[in-house]
């Protein structure tokens, strides 16, 4: 996915632990229902116009773009069910985000002449505070593998009447630079007439350390020189959130571990029942794992992907597991460092000690965690 978006929202919960595509875009809806289950609306946001990657700064191969769209809900809805349609192969990831009517305003005037914004690792309103971050929550998120994504039974993510929504879409010009026309694809119910629970979402992370495999060597094998590199491609901001998220799992934010595998613990920060996991890495992820209360009596794997396959990301619905304050999530995440001199689009790039990053070529250990309350 890339899923700059999170950087952000993770910056918020970690604090807290210390201490579509075009505003001019065609809306279409079909309903559909019986006597004895709400009416079904789907609800399609397309592109007025494509829209051409390109690099905001200087060596940048990866382009963040979010764009205003408005799905004209005029009631109170669930959404049950969303389809991505990439169209293009340079579309890394796309998150789609929720805009309440509480910060429409605010939302319309970044859009600026409906031509959206660059929004790299950014909450998706630009100036938006930390404190802020939780009005535009996630409403669906779509990865390379991943096709129509039904929630899981008896759920559904809220979507307010008179709601906007922000499209962050990852475009990764190391595939191409093509004009793109993606396409968005929402099934709704009433939320009136539905007994659905909110779905929410909590997203768990390791800092990723791997530095150059045995006989590669070059300017930014140096793990400071990478993070100077990573700062001029994507801000300062993002060499601070590597500093901020090392510290949270209790490193040396100048001297972390390094290796080819990364683990954190979290603590859980809420009451309900975890019904779904997602994993997320880049080009050089081979493992992933979550396990709850780890080196407890307790201790229970939710997830384990031997083999990680970027190119077939998916969600994993899993049965019921509660989960309340004083457990704790652990994130592990195994990388193939010798990838980045074999892999097509990594390959004639400058070998690299790698670390956290938006970039396709950078990394990430992600759980996407869907609980209900």
């Amino acid at each position: 996915m890339g899923f700059g978006g999170t950087r952000r929202w993770l910056a918020w919960t970690a604090m807290g632990a210390l201490a579509m595509i075009a505003a001019s875009c065609t809306s279409a809806a079909a309903s559909t229902g019986t006597a004895s289950a709400p009416a079904t609306k789907t609800i399609t946001l397309e592109a007025a116009h494509p829209y051409s990657p390109t690099a905001p700064t200087l060596g940048t191969t990866d382009d963040y773009h979010c764009t205003l769209v408005d799905p004209h809900v005029t009631t109170d809805s669930m959404i049950t069910a969303s389809e991505f349609l990439p169209r293009s192969p340079e579309v890394h990831h796309a998150i789609l985000f929720l805009v309440p009517p509480a910060v429409v305003a605010a939302a319309r005037a970044a859009d600026a002449n409906g031509q959206g914004w660059t929004c790299f690792g950014e909450t998706p309103l630009p100036g938006v505070s930390l404190a802020a971050l939780s009005q535009t929550p996630w409403l669906a998120a779509w990865a390379p593998g991943h096709g129509r994504d039904e929630a899981p039974a008896g759920t559904g993510i809220p979507l307010p009447a008179g709601s906007l929504v922000i499209m962050q879409i990852h475009y990764n010009m190391l595939v191409g630079t093509a004009p793109v026309q993606s396409k968005l694809v929402l099934t709704t119910v009433p939320a009136a007439t539905s007994d659905l629970t909110p779905l929410r979402l909590n997203l768990i992370v390791a800092p990723p350390d791997v530095p150059c495999p045995a006989g590669v060597s070059g300017p930014l094998c140096d793990r400071s020189a990478s993070l100077a590199d990573l700062g001029q491609r994507f801000g300062q901001d993002q060499v601070g959130f590597v500093s901020l998220i090392e510290r949270v799992c209790g490193r040396d934010p100048q001297d972390p571990p390094a290796g080819d595998s990364t683990s954190c613990v979290w603590p859980v920060g809420f009451s309900g029942s975890v019904v779904r996991v997602t994993a997320h890495m880049h080009l050089l992820g081979a493992s992933f794992k979550l396990v709850l209360d780890p080196g407890t009596p307790q201790q229970r794997t939710l997830l384990d992907v031997p083999s990680y396959n970027f190119d077939y990301q998916r969600s994993y619905d899993i049965p019921s597991v509660s989960v309340h304050p004083g457990d704790s999530f652990q994130v592990s995440c195994t990388y193939n460092p010798v990838l980045r001199q074999q892999l097509p689009q990594l390959r004639d790039l400058p070998a690299r000690f790698v670390t956290w990053g938006d970039g396709s070529s950078d990394e990430m250990c992600l759980a996407i965690i869907s609980y209900v309350q």
